[in-house]
């Protein structure tokens, strides 16, 4: 089976060498590896992806375990492999027509996934979450600010396998980013990337007097849209002469929640992968 342990903590000397020693001496092929140093931060943080024999699952989960007791390092062993149907975090903020296109689709059976838990920023979408009986946990303040730390301690009291961003509005801290490295954290921009990213993508298309506009659904890691993790796009075009907010409006309700769901479906169904911060085919 294929795993992603992930490791963050205060920078130190040889904060790797007893994850990578672990592994390779339980006969573990290492397929992928990465490591950080932010300096700025004093923050080290690594991503190793391996393939193991399910069998060992259990034990490397103790060992990661007693390696993150004994660093410091906050250590998580995760395996998409690990469940048929993977259990998703959904993320919002205002917009409900994205994250109530992904709990329909897992309703009606178009997504082979469990909605474990609604999460927001907002009270705004509680109604959303009571609807189709989902947990759901505001984690802002009233001001909309997140507190992120209580964000993780949920995705992992719920054991996710996968974050949905649904027009979440909020940026994730590279700490985050880190910790549920690896292709698990899924978002939906109101843009087509590379050409439109930040927070006003359909402004900017409008100002640029574009007559196509899209979406895009993107593996997250720590630079905010950076492009290369496109999992699905999807487009669609409008008259000479129509006005932003109908523009606006088609693209919230039609456009974006058909290109979240079909990315979703790609990640969960394994069509997809990240692997070096690139999307590859699951061979």
């Amino acid at each position: 089976m294929e795993v992603v342990i992930t490791a963050l903590g205060p920078d130190n000397v040889g904060l790797a060498d007893p994850i990578i020693h672990y592994v390779t001496g339980q006969g573990a092929r290492i397929a992928e590896i990465q490591m950080y140093d932010h300096d700025e931060e004093q923050l080290f943080a690594m991503l190793c992806r391996i393939a193991i024999d399910a069998d060992q699952f259990p034990m490397l989960q103790s060992a990661m375990r007693q390696i993150g007791d004994h660093t410091g390092l906050a250590i998580r062993v995760w395996s998409g492999d690990r469940r048929r149907v993977p259990r998703l975090a959904i993320c919002c903020t205002f917009v409900e027509h994205t994250p109530r296109a992904v709990l329909e689709a897992i309703r009606d059976g178009g997504l082979a996934a469990e909605a474990s838990v609604i999460l927001s920023n907002r009270q705004k979408l509680e109604p959303l979450a009571s609807e189709f009986g989902v947990p759901f946990h505001r984690i802002g303040d009233a001001t909309g600010a997140v507190d992120d730390t209580e964000m993780v301690r949920l995705l992992d009291q719920y054991d996710v396998d996968y974050v949905v961003l649904a027009r979440y509005m909020r940026v994730l801290p590279a700490s985050t980013c880190w910790q549920f490295a690896g292709g698990r954290i899924i978002n939906l921009h109101h843009g087509l990337l590379p050409g439109f990213p930040g927070f006003r993508p359909y402004h900017n298309a409008f100002s640029a007097r574009m007559l196509s506009y899209g979406a895009t659904c993107h593996f997250i890691i720590p630079d905010l849209d950076a492009g290369n993790q496109t999992i699905n796009q999807r487009t669609f075009s409008v008259n000479p002469g129509t006005d932003l907010d109908s523009i606006i409006q088609r693209g919230e309700s039609e456009n974006e929640p058909k290109c979240l769901v079909e990315g979703v479906r790609r990640v969960v169904d394994r069509e997809v992968q990240l692997h070096f911060h690139r999307v590859i085919a699951r061979r």
